[in-house]
């Protein structure tokens, strides 16, 4: 469950928020009866409710990029998105867009390749420039070195390169409030805790010095 309260719709006056409760979910409550036609709770929905403005500052930001103005490759595009839920930690954002790729035709093959993409061998030239490039926004906090935009230049424009790094920074930023508010496939526990030690170990014994063989 989300961290945050979820809005239900009997409280939703919102133009924007009620035409998309209406189109995920039908005349069903969204908290009452959770859950969308991909898979999903839909909890991302509830919560940005919570200030129907961000939720259509949001929403626009999806229409962004999939305007007919954009002039970059959908793959590349979603290489770029997938590629930033990976390394965010978000399973909500890499497992979306794995469909997203899958639904622009893109093989399991390269999907299933994407978390160790720097050692596969399915990926074209510009696939990789892209995921490089998304490693530097989303891994690396933007620092890109010159050679990277050096390659990205020999098949995109200027206007592409930022079309890209806008939408991968824009689903980075997804990507990290999802995790951090734990909605969606992010409501889980951390998955690095302390495993414990055998009963009667002791810690003081584990760091002291071994004791000295006897001559």
């Amino acid at each position: 469950m989300p961290v945050l309260r979820q809005v239900p719709r009997s409280e939703v006056t919102d133009e924007t928020v009620i035409a998309y409760y209406n189109r995920l979910f039908g005349d069903r409550d969204p908290v009452a009866e959770p859950g969308t036609a991909t898979g999903t709770p839909g909890d991302w929905w509830t919560v940005y409710a919570l200030a129907p403005d961000i939720f259509k500052h949001a929403v626009d930001g999806f229409a962004v990029y999939r305007h007919p103005a954009r002039k970059i490759d959908p793959v590349l595009r979603e290489l770029g998105q997938t590629r930033a839920g990976w390394v965010k930690g978000s399973q909500f954002v890499f497992s979306q867009h794995c469909k997203s790729l899958r639904g622009l035709g893109v093989s399991d093959e390269k999907i299933a390749a994407i978390p160790h993409w720097a050692v596969a061998d399915c990926f074209d030239a510009q696939e990789r420039a892209v995921l490089a490039y998304a490693d530097c926004l989303s891994q690396a906090g933007g620092r890109v070195p010159l050679a990277v935009f050096d390659k990205l230049k020999s098949f995109w424009d200027d206007e592409q390169i930022f079309e890209f790094t806008y939408i991968t920074c824009l689903y980075d930023m997804h990507a990290v409030i999802t995790r951090a508010l734990r909605m969606e496939y992010d409501a889980r526990e951390e998955p690095i805790v302390e495993i414990a030690a055998p009963e009667g170990f002791n810690a003081a014994d584990f760091l002291s010095a071994p004791a000295r063989k006897p001559e």
